[in-house]
C-alpha cells in the first residue's frame, strides 16, 4: 500500500512514498536544496523529529540549521550527548542544565567532589568519541507506567515525578547506548552529525557552545558575562529559598494549598531587591542623577520603574520620569529595516541630539518643554509640558536603548545608574529540561497583547522573531554595562498565565504557520497546573502588568 505525501519543500512537489516511510528517508531526497543539514521537519505545521514515520498524506516542511527551531533541535541533541557522556564516564554523576550564558548553555556537574578543568576535557573527549561512533539516538514511545518504572530503576526520581505529572498514556523517551532520558522536544537521530560544539570549564560548571542560526556553520566565541552569571546565581538562590527548583515542586505546593506562601515569598524577594537598588541610588544621590532602565520585551520594565520610584520616595527622593517615545524623529526621518518597514527600535529613530540637550539643561537646573510624539500623525508636537528638576530630584528613563552609552553620550558616566531587567526563569521542568526565558516572556507578551492591544496569539507569534532580532541588536550586546541586574521572573507565574494563554493558543488554525509554535507552547504549558490563588498576588506585582489587574495601569 502506498500513500501520497505532499512535500512542501521550496515548491509544492508531490511524491509517492510507502506508508511508514520516515521523515529521515524523505529528507534525503531534498537535502541538496538546503545550505545546512536537515535536523527536523514540520508535518502539517507540527514540529517532528526525523525518526517519525508517516502514516497518512501530509504537508512537510523540512527544518535545517538556518532556523531557530533547527538550532534548538541541535542544541538539545548536543545536551543529550553531553549527559550521555557524563553518565558513561562517571558512576552516579548528576548533571543539571541551568541557563543560557556566554554564547552557550551553562550546566553544573555533581561528581561528589569539585569539578575540574580536566574533567571537562574528559567529557568533551567522550562526546567526540560517541560522535565518531555515529551511534543512533533512538526514540521510543512507551506506556507511562513503563517509563516510570524505568526511571525508578535508574534512580532518576525527578524523571519519575515528571512522567507522573504529564497525565498521558504514553511518554516518548530517547536512548543512546545504555542511557535513557526524557528531553522536551525533537532531537537528531544519529550522533555523527553532532560535530560542531565546544565545552568550556566555567566557575563550578561548564558551558556548552553550539552554533547560532544566523551563522550555523561557525561556533560563536566565548563571551564573558560575569554580571549575568551573578544574577542567574541569585535566581538559583531564590529557588532554594522557596524550595522550588522544578515544576513538580510548584505543582505540589499548588495541590497542597501552600501556593499562597510561594507567591508571597516570591513577591517579597522582588520587593527586597527593588528596595536594595533604591537604597544604593539614595546613598549615591550626590553623584547619580539619571536612572536608565532597559530590558527585552515583556520583562516588566514599566512596573519595575513604578515600584523603584516608590522605593526612592521612601528614601525622600522624588524622581521625574521621561519617556523616550516622545523623542522619536518625525516619521519621514525614521530609518527602515531590511523589509522596508519603519524601524522604530533603531537608535537612529530617536532625536538623540535633542534628548541629550534636554538632559544637560535639566541637570543644570533649567526648565525644558518636553516634546510629545503624535503616533497618528507621525510628527512631534509641543503641548506645554514644561519640567524642571529640583536640586534633590533625579530622572528615570525607561527604554530599550537605556544601556547603550550612545543614547546619553553627553552625560558623564558617573552621573548615570543603569539597570538591566529581564525575566530570567529560575524554575526548570527537571534537571535536564530548563524553562527558557524567551518562552516565559513570549507567553507574558501574548497575554498582555490580548488584554491591552486586542491582538491574538497569531499576531504575537508572528511578530516574535522580529522582536527577538531587535533585542539581539539593541539590548543584549549592552547588558554587561549595567550597574545592576534585576530578575523580574516570578517562580509561580506560568501557573497563573496558563489560563490566560491557553485559550488564545487553542484557537490558532492548524493550516497557519504559527500553529507549530502554538502547539509547542500548549504542550509546554501542560507541565504546569493552573494556579487560581490570584487574590494572593499583590496588585503591584509585575505579573499584574500582563494580566490586567495592576494598580499602575488604571
Amino acid at each position: 500500500m502506498r500513500t501520497e505525501i505532499l512535500v512542501g519543500v521550496k515548491n509544492e512537489t508531490k511524491l509517492n512514498y510507502k506508508k511508514d516511510t520516515t521523515l529521515q528517508t524523505i529528507s534525503e531526497d531534498f537535502k541538496d536544496l538546503y545550505k545546512t543539514m536537515i535536523v527536523a521537519a514540520r508535518v502539517d505545521n507540527i514540529l517532528k523529529d526525523l525518526q517519525t514515520p508517516l502514516t497518512k498524506d501530509a504537508k512537510i516542511e523540512f527544518v535545517d540549521m538556518t532556523s531557530e527551531d533547527g538550532i534548538k533541535v541541535y542544541q538539545r541533541s548536543i545536551t543529550f550527548l553531553l549527559i550521555t557522556a557524563v553518565n558513561e564516564l562517571f558512576h552516579n554523576a548528576e548533571i543539571t542544565v541551568e541557563h543560557s550564558l556566554s554564547k552557550g548553555l551553562y550546566c553544573e556537574v555533581y561528581l561528589g567532589r569539585k569539578l575540574t578543568k580536566e574533567d571537562v576535557s574528559l567529557m568533551e573527549a567522550q562526546m567526540r568519541k560517541i560522535v565518531a561512533e555515529n551511534r543512533p539516538i533512538v526514540k521510543s514511545t512507551l506506556p507511562t507506567e513503563e517509563v516510570i518504572e524505568l526511571f525508578n530503576q535508574r534512580g532518576q526520581m525527578e524523571k519519575v515525578k515528571l512522567s507522573q505529572s504529564l497525565n498521558r498514556d504514553t511518554v516518548s523517551i530517547y536512548h543512546c547506548g545504555n542511557y535513557y532520558d526524557y528531553l522536551y522536544g525533537a532531537m537528531v537521530s544519529q550522533t555523527g552529525v553532532l560535530e560542531l560544539f565546544a565545552l568550556d570549564f566555567y566557575e563550578t560548571g561548564l558551558i556548552v557552545r553550539v552554533p547560532e542560526f544566523r551563522n550555523p556553520t561557525v561556533l560563536p566565541d566565548f563571551q564573558e558575562q560575569a554580571k549575568l552569571a551573578h544574577v542567574f546565581s541569585e535566581a538559583e538562590k531564590w529557588a532554594k529559598i522557596l524550595n522550588c527548583d522544578y515544576v513538580s515542586n510548584l505543582n505540589e505546593y499548588n495541590k497542597s494549598g501552600d501556593i499562597g506562601d510561594i507567591i508571597r515569598l516570591s513577591e517579597a524577594l522582588h520587593e527586597k531587591k527593588t528596595a536594595q537598588i533604591a537604597d544604593f541610588i539614595a546613598s549615591h544621590a550626590d553623584k547619580v542623577r539619571i536612572i536608565l532602565i532597559a530590558g527585552p520585551s515583556s520583562s516588566g520594565k514599566t512596573t519595575f520603574a513604578q515600584r523603584l520610584s516608590i522605593q526612592l520616595r521612601v528614601n525622600d527622593i522624588v524622581p521625574v520620569a521621561i519617556s523616550l517615545d516622545d523623542y522619536f524623529l518625525d516619521r519621514i526621518y525614521t530609518p527602515r529595516d531590511e523589509q522596508g518597514e519603519y524601524d522604530f527600535e533603531a537608535l537612529e529613530a530617536l532625536d538623540v541630539k535633542l534628548f541629550n540637550e534636554h538632559l544637560l539643561q535639566l541637570l543644570a537646573g533649567e526648565a525644558i518643554e518636553v516634546p510629545y510624539y503624535n503616533f497618528l500623525t507621525g510628527k512631534r508636537e509641543y503641548r506645554g509640558n514644561v519640567i524642571q528638576l529640583k536640586p534633590d530630584q533625579l530622572i528615570i528613563i525607561e527604554g530599550i536603548h537605556g544601556l547603550n552609552e550612545a543614547l546619553t553620550s553627553e552625560i558623564p558616566r558617573d552621573k548615570k545608574y543603569k539597570i538591566y531587567i529581564s525575566a530570567l526563569t529560575q524554575l526548570a521542568i527537571d534537571g535536564h529540561n530548563r524553562v527558557p526565558t524567551t518562552d516565559a516572556r513570549l507567553i507574558r507578551r501574548m497575554v498582555r497583547d490580548h488584554q491591552f492591544r486586542g491582538s491574538d496569539a497569531i499576531k504575537t507569534i508572528k511578530q516574535w522573531p522580529s522582536v527577538r532580532k531587535g533585542e539581539e541588536k539593541n539590548i543584549f550586546p549592552f547588558q554587561e554595562d549595567a550597574d545592576v541586574m534585576f530578575n523580574s521572573a516570578l517562580i509561580y507565574e506560568l501557573g497563573v498565565l496558563k489560563k490566560y494563554a491557553k485559550p488564545l493558543l487553542e484557537v490558532v488554525d492548524e493550516t497557519l504557520p504559527e500553529y507549530s509554535e502554538a502547539i509547542r507552547l500548549l504542550n509546554f504549558l501542560e507541565y504546569f497546573d493552573d494556579i487560581i490563588a490570584e487574590n494572593d498576588i499583590p496588585n503591584n506585582s509585575i505579573i499584574q502588568e500582563f494580566v490586567g489587574r495592576s494598580c499602575f495601569f488604571r
